[in-house]
């Protein structure tokens, strides 16, 4: 009976930091970005983005998405694109990276990303294995998004399967570092 107990107990426990360990996947706060240089799209027409390159104008706001064209990635690009003016006054450069679909970039930040904002294109999943920003036993992007300041410092690192709180977060994220820095 009692190595019943002992049993369930270590499986609830078990249970319970799988769980977190999943709930703060990432790299955490506080941790230096790793700089990554990958093809992207604006507007549709091929570009280069490089972290250190947007770094030098501002924070960027770094979010990784698991696949162009569908439901959750499209609601969560439409979103970032209606506030993508907002963090541009705020002095914040947007970009999404995807380890899907990666053939389809160009289209996707043309018409999902409404021409706002790059999207960079990560074949193997690369840049965010470097960001612990992958699904787990998958070569493809969690959704995870950070805000990372000018010096390289994470400032939020934030997973959720659900779209709908990563522009929120790294909206207050901006707007807090651009208070502090007054």
């Amino acid at each position: 009976m009692m190595s019943v107990k002992r049993t369930f107990t270590t499986l609830i426990a078990a249970t319970f930091v799988l769980a977190a360990g999943s709930a703060f996947a990432g790299l955490p706060e506080g941790a230096k970005a790793p700089d990554f240089t990958l093809q992207a799209a604006l507007a549709g027409k091929p570009t280069t983005f490089t972290l250190k390159n947007a770094l030098k104008k501002g924070p960027v706001v770094l979010y990784f998405f698991p696949a162009a064209f569908t439901a959750g990635c499209t609601l969560e690009s439409h979103k970032f694109a209606e506030a993508n003016d907002d963090f541009n006054k705020l002095g914040a450069t947007v970009v999404g990276v995807t380890a899907g679909n990666v053939d389809r970039v160009a289209e996707f930040s043309k018409t999902e990303c409404r021409d706002k904002f790059a999207v960079a294109a990560d074949p193997g999943a690369k840049v965010a294995a470097q960001y612990q920003s992958t699904m787990e036993g998958k070569q493809i992007s969690d959704r995870t998004s950070y805000v990372i300041a000018p010096s390289g410092k994470i400032l939020l690192s934030y997973t959720d399967r659900n779209p709908e709180a990563h522009i929120t977060k790294t909206m207050e994220a901006v707007r807090t570092y651009k208070a502090k820095k007054g």
